[in-house]
């Protein structure tokens, strides 16, 4: 799969997905990192993984938002502590737009069915 047209490189991305790994996973069935996992996380309703203890920052945020849009996803990557005040993810942001539209390219192509 190489770039969309729609915006970013699920490729690229998948490097920019370093950033990430550490805390977080793209495979359906790893559950067991600091972070949620993030197969399908385009278009899902956040902060709804069973069994991840969510902050209360994000719970609420969910409330307020429903589901992770490709640009609510982009906000968010731009500066977690900005959009979500209070959140426990321990990440300062993406700061390049570029890499951020690699990187949810990536996590997008994660998440569709083939």
């Amino acid at each position: 799969m190489g770039a969309r047209a729609d915006g970013g490189d699920p490729v690229r991305g998948e490097t920019v997905f370093q950033y990430c790994y550490s805390c977080h996973s793209v495979q359906p069935d790893e559950t067991n990192l600091q972070g949620p996992n993030l197969h399908g996380v385009v278009g899902r309703k956040i902060a709804s993984q069973e069994g991840f203890a969510y902050s209360p920052a994000l719970r609420t945020f969910a409330q307020q938002e429903e589901r992770w849009s490709e640009s609510l996803l982009d906000r968010y990557l731009a500066a977690p502590y900005k959009l979500v005040p209070k959140t426990s993810m321990a990440f300062p942001g993406i700061e390049a737009q570029d890499e951020r539209a690699d990187l949810i390219a990536y996590l997008r192509s994660k998440g569709e069915s083939h």
